[in-house]
């Protein structure tokens, strides 16, 4: 990529500035230059301290928000955009905050506009890329911002403005770790014509089939992220282009992250430029590339782990037994999925083999299903740290679970000589819930036992929480 040119007006602070206060360093937070062993691991979400901003200004203080605004050839609708999105800002945003223009090295004369507004408007800066592509814009002015909160959006303005608040407002508190506009959400109030909606919709519905995504609007150009996530997350995403969004939601759902979702009032805009073909091609081969990769756990997502004693489910509480309830849910509701794969599988393989056999094949993909699911959404491990252990054991377990069903059928046929399918299927679900609690045991004490001390003790202590300082009303000032 070729060298990027930085133009600041004279409200712009400097990407390497070093923030205090509300992004000051700390060494606990794994950022500080000593490269300890927890460098690469997130700090506890804290609120952001809030500050007066009447006594505040853009070029004295290290700003709380940075908005920027990725331009290619948009000469006309540039200024108005800067314009209103500061005059928004100004009336009704109570922390210091930046505009940056990021320009994908237009042709026209939108760098001199860019270069313009910087000069006129304090606290808006201009960055001039060299190379087109959305997520490359994002990328480079992300990585060297000073803000501890990250947002963008569309230049066209097609989102109410009103939602920018409510977007990073759980960033600030320190909730979420990402947030996304969506213009799919029950309550949203969207204008856009047939072929959009259905090609949106289209699109979210591949990611949910395809990457499991749990997210409702991707491509939504309204979003924000805490800067110490996007430090440990955009160096694993790889696209450049509009696909940057949608493989940053994956990659931190993924990983555990919090993503919160606002509904917003959206206006297409008639003039977007968008090749909405090539864009979508590109698209799904971003999809297949991200599928592919976090099939055979390549993505390294472990980094993007919180502290132990972040998630409230690691504290331990007087008379509530330490996960058990939750473990239990969990595995019922793993256990039921599994057990009707299972079955289906079974069913399949009948057709063409013998009944133990088929019995044989059938347990052994969905123990590994099974050990995977359990590994996540029941005992809570996240990252692939340990992944090839836990399935050596969770096949241990498989081949209990496999004597026990085995043994079932050959009792069978001893006894009935030929019996129905119907009948085979009633002895095998009898087996599979007499093994279940064994299976059960043997997970929680033996496959994923609970953190020790020692264990405790290898990790991050949180950062204690920093309390919120009040900030002045200004509902007044909202139109």
């Amino acid at each position: 990529m070729t060298t990027d040119s930085l133009r600041s007006g004279p409200g712009a602070t400097g990407p390497g500035a070093t923030g205090h206060g509300a992004t000051g360093h700390d060494s606990r937070d794994g950022r500080s230059g000593g490269g300890g062993r927890h460098s690469a691991r997130l700090p506890v979400r804290e609120h952001l301290p809030a500050r007066d901003p009447a006594t505040a200004t853009a070029a004295a203080d290290v700003p709380v928000l940075d908005v920027v605004i990725p331009v290619y050839n948009e000469e006309k609708d540039l200024r108005p955009c800067v314009v209103r999105l500061n005059g928004h800002l100004a009336r009704t945003f109570p922390y210091p905050f930046r505009i940056t223009v990021a320009d994908n090295a237009s042709t026209d004369s939108t760098p001199a506009v860019a270069a313009a507004l910087a000069e006129e408007l304090l606290g808006v800066r201009y960055v001039r890329l060299e190379e087109k592509g959305r997520g490359r814009a994002l990328r480079t002015v992300w990585s060297a911002s000073d803000a501890p909160v990250l947002a963008y959006m569309d230049v066209d303005l097609s989102t109410d403005l009103n939602a920018l608040l409510p977007l990073v407002a759980p960033l600030i508190s320190g909730h979420s770790d990402l947030a996304i506009g969506s213009r799919l959400a029950r309550s949203s109030r969207v204008v856009r014509g047939p072929k959009r909606e259905f090609i949106s919709r289209a699109y979210n519905l591949i990611l949910r089939s395809s990457l499991a995504a749990g997210f409702s609007d991707a491509q939504c150009g309204f979003k924000a992220i805490r800067r110490e996530v996007a430090e440990r997350l955009l160096p694993m995403v790889e696209d450049s282009g509009w696909f940057f969004d949608t493989e940053l939601l994956v990659l931190a759902e993924r990983a555990g992250l919090r993503i919160h979702e606002v509904p917003v009032d959206w206006i297409d805009d008639p003039d977007s430029t968008v090749h909405i073909v090539r864009t979508a091609t590109e698209d799904l081969k971003g999809v297949w590339r991200v599928g592919r990769a976090l099939a055979v756990g390549a993505l390294p997502l472990d980094r993007l782990a919180r502290p132990f004693g972040d998630d409230p489910r690691d504290r331990a509480l007087t008379g509530v037994p330490r996960g058990l309830a939750r473990q239990l849910v969990g595995f019922c509701f793993v256990g039921a999925l599994s057990t009707l794969f299972y079955l289906a599988l079974y069913s399949l393989f009948r057709l063409g083999v013998g009944p133990q056999i088929a019995n044989g094949g059938a347990l052994l993909v969905s123990a590994v299903a099974n050990t995977a699911a359990n590994r996540r959404l029941t005992f809570g491990v996240r990252g692939r740290g340990g992944a090839v252990r836990h399935q050596a054991q969770g096949l241990v377990v498989f081949a209990i679970g496999l004597a026990l069903t085995s043994g079932s059928l050959a009792a069978l046929g001893a006894a009935s000589g030929a019996p129905s399918h119907g009948t085979e299927l009633a002895v095998l679900i009898t087996a599979n819930l007499a093994a279940t609690v064994l299976r059960f045991l043997l997970l929680r004490a033996w496959v994923f036992p609970e953190r020790r001390t020692t264990e405790r003790d290898d990790v991050e202590a949180p950062l204690p929480a920093t309390a919120a300082l009040p900030v002045r009303n200004e509902s007044e000032d909202v139109r």
